[in-house]
């Protein structure tokens, strides 16, 4: 029998996409068109309106924000929290147009990139639903030898994504959709190519027993957190470097590249202690950017208490064998 846990559902990724295409793609336009001082006159708006009107993810944001300051969250503490997501969300539109001088975009940990670089080997950036993650797309301008290949699962933000690829198609070439056989092959190649594989790595993505979970303490309770990102990398052998693009408020971000786990020299028998540990480590620094910047976290539902239940229904099950799949990342 396995202490890892492995879900059978996952309530967030069954919750349908709450966005409306049309309104996005307004969204998009006015935001080109009348730049981003009035837009982020309009997300004011548009927050309020989730707000009062989406009382689940109303709900998990002020049960979230309530664990980490250790105490009740108000209802400004909840709109501020919404309002940085909009904000990531529609500085996504300046990002992907490649207006990097708007932003004060400062980079800590570059070095580690660079090195990832320099082998020749490609890496893993893993990352949560926590702060931007387009703010790499400006760092490419210093490292024009960067490539970063996301791999998703594709439909829980088809209307955002969609939206956001009319600004820029060319954004849907380095997509690699998971739920398929080959999607492991294709971040072979990337990766022998000298590219970086971008996932997210905070979610229970699947519904039919196709992960497996670590229990971890998280800001104060047991989490699972998914072993897939971490074992692909393993058995890719390849370095895992923690990405994070924080929110900082007006124009700025601040992105942090934090060494993970290496398993380039990692022999097949200590492989699962190995990725225990990396998974360990990554909850660890994403609960230190919690803390750090509490506004940044993005699960709009019960964290806690879905894993909590997932593991509960699972825990007398054995761990499946090491599969190819990873987290469903980079969804809005």
């Amino acid at each position: 029998m396995s202490s890892h846990s492995q879900p059978d559902r996952s309530i967030w990724a069954q919750r349908e996409e709450r966005s409306n295409f049309a309104t996005l793609r307004l969204m998009v336009w006015i935001s080109l068109r009348l730049g981003r001082p009035f837009g982020r006159i309009l997300l004011r708006g548009i927050v309020l309106y989730y707000l009062l009107l989406a009382p689940a993810a109303r709900r998990a944001s002020r049960a979230y924000l309530t664990r980490v300051f250790g105490r009740h969250a108000r209802w400004r503490d909840i709109y501020r929290h919404l309002f940085v997501f909009a904000t990531t969300i529609h500085d996504r539109v300046y990002l992907l147009s490649e207006r990097f001088d708007m932003f004060d975009i400062r980079v800590k940990g570059g070095e580690l990139v660079d090195a990832a670089l320099a082998a020749g080997r490609g890496a893993f950036l893993i990352g949560g639903h926590f702060g931007s993650f387009e703010v790499l797309r400006a760092i490419g301008r210093t490292r024009p030898n960067l490539r970063v290949a996301i791999m998703m699962y594709e439909e829980n933000a088809r209307n955002v994504n969609a939206a956001l690829a009319i600004v820029n198609p060319a954004v849907k070439q380095d997509v690699i959709s998971l739920g398929r056989p080959e999607a492991m092959l294709e971040a072979r190649e990337y990766l022998d190519a000298g590219a970086m594989i971008g996932m997210l790595a905070d979610r229970t993505l699947r519904q039919d027993g196709g992960d497996t979970l670590l229990p971890l303490e998280f800001l104060g309770a047991r989490v699972g957190f998914p072993l897939g990102p971490m074992r692909m990398a393993a058995m890719l052998k390849r370095p895992v470097i923690f990405l994070t693009g924080v929110y900082r408020g007006g124009n700025r971000y601040d992105v942090h590249f934090e060494a993970l786990a290496d398993f380039s020299e990692t022999a097949r028998g200590d492989r699962a202690a190995q990725v225990d540990a990396a998974v360990t480590r990554y909850a660890g620094l994403l609960e230190k950017h919690c803390r750090q910047a509490p506004y940044n976290w993005f699960n709009f539902f019960d964290f806690w208490r879905e894993s909590t239940q997932t593991s509960d229904e699972t825990s007398s099950r054995c761990a499946p064998p090491e599969h190819t799949e990873s987290a469903r990342t980079f969804d809005a």
